[in-house]
């Protein structure tokens, strides 16, 4: 009865935030632009500003312990980009939702460009690296509510970094993209986790040190763009490898003692390697994205034996599969995904099999409305430690 009960309380907190988002997105819908709004323009010097706005309610049911729920602003990102030499642009993005201890704003994209190279484009300063096509795939243009395994900066996919990057493309109608780039890149020491994060959104602990690494992807029928759903019902396909490696600098070590040794649950990384292999089909309405990705961490004690490491060092195997289908009129999609993580200090894998359903109001990303109901089954990789999840969401980008 108290099981029944407990379900009956979540689908009613469920649908009731799911009203509201309704109403709230339905009074907006005409003033969408996902390009954002061009204030100023003056032959080549333009001002555009945008943003996106992502309303989340997230419910937790655990099989032991007690149900949580929470009501949030998971991303709240303006930004601004311009121009007033020809072939140069710059843009800065904030986020107000991920405002955690010292870090009351997070700094996302913040980067100088040079245009004026043949097929390609250079990026200074802060920016994604090309590993991960989950990553890659902006937040406001997924099908699932929260990233895979496979495109978690927690779990071995870099973050935004600061550095070179280079993009590019070849071959008639970008047959063929790449990506480079060459950055300083931090860890945040979590024996439970391999943890990238941003040197410009720095804590005290982090692990610093530098990164290299590329990407290149294959679209035979034509570029398809790093965003989920098929809204064109146009024939596209994808298949893409990347790799990256990362090594300590030894600037900041905070959790290894004199002797080379390190107690508790955080142990400094000394390095980190990894590969990934994914690809995704678009057609008919049918939208599909896997991945596959080892990252190779090592710490600097070899002694370690905790959370994801056995004697200092582990392989962390994610791979994540998701599929969808847009209804004619690209209104309303269904679908669903399975997840997988793997490491050698794991008794048991930890799987996460989603269902999602998804409402664009303006029959693109600009304006939706997102649910997403999640099964994890083994979290951390302890056997039977299972939990339900409910993800809602509401979007705005302009």
């Amino acid at each position: 009865m108290k099981k029944m009960y407990g379900k009956t309380k979540m689908l009613t907190k469920t649908l009731t935030f799911c009203c509201a988002s309704a109403l709230l997105l339905a009074g907006t819908a005409a003033t969408s632009d996902a390009a954002g709004i061009t204030v100023y323009k003056d032959g080549d010097k333009y001002v555009k500003m945008g943003g996106r706005i992502q309303l989340q309610y997230h419910y937790v049911n655990p099989d032991i312990g007690s149900s949580s729920d929470d009501l949030f602003f998971r991303r709240l990102r303006p930004y601004i980009e311009g121009s007033i030499h020809k072939d140069w642009k710059g843009k800065f993005q904030m986020d107000f939702g991920k405002a955690e201890g010292e870090n009351e704003v997070a700094v996302k994209d913040a980067y100088m460009q040079y245009l004026g190279f043949s097929n390609m484009k250079l990026a200074i300063g802060n920016a994604n690296f090309p590993f991960s096509r989950e990553l890659l795939t902006s937040s406001k243009k997924q099908q699932l509510v929260e990233r895979t395994f496979v495109g978690d900066h927690n779990y071995g996919t870099p973050d935004r970094n600061a550095g070179v990057h280079l993009t590019g493309h070849a071959m008639e109608n970008k047959i063929l993209t790449w990506g480079v780039s060459a950055s300083a890149a931090e860890i945040d020491p979590d024996n439970k986790k391999l943890d990238f994060d941003t040197p410009v959104n720095r804590n005290d602990d982090f692990n610093q040190g530098w990164m290299i690494g590329g990407r290149i992807d294959y679209h035979p029928f034509g570029l398809l763009k790093f965003e989920q759903g098929d809204f064109k019902r146009e024939t596209k396909a994808t298949l893409g490898i990347a790799a990256y490696t990362w090594s300590n600098d030894d600037d900041n070590n905070t959790y290894t003692d004199a002797s080379g040794l390190c107690t508790g649950s955080k142990c400094d990384v000394d390095k980190a390697t990894g590969f990934e292999i994914s690809g995704a089909f678009r057609g008919y309405g049918i939208s599909v994205d896997a991945q596959y990705n080892i990252i190779k961490p090592e710490l600097i004690d070899n002694t370690v034996s905790s959370g994801i490491y056995r004697n200092g060092e582990t392989d962390l195997k994610n791979w994540a599969i998701e599929g969808g289908y847009m209804f004619s009129g690209n209104t309303f999609e269904i679908g669903a995904g399975y997840q997988s993580q793997d490491t050698d200090g794991y008794s048991d894998k930890w799987t996460r099999t989603s269902f999602f359903g998804n409402w664009f109001i303006t029959k693109n990303h600009d304006i939706k409305t997102q649910l997403t109901y999640r099964i994890g089954k083994n979290l951390d990789g302890v056997k039977d430690n299972d939990v339900a999840e409910i993800f809602l969401q509401a979007q705005y980008v302009f």
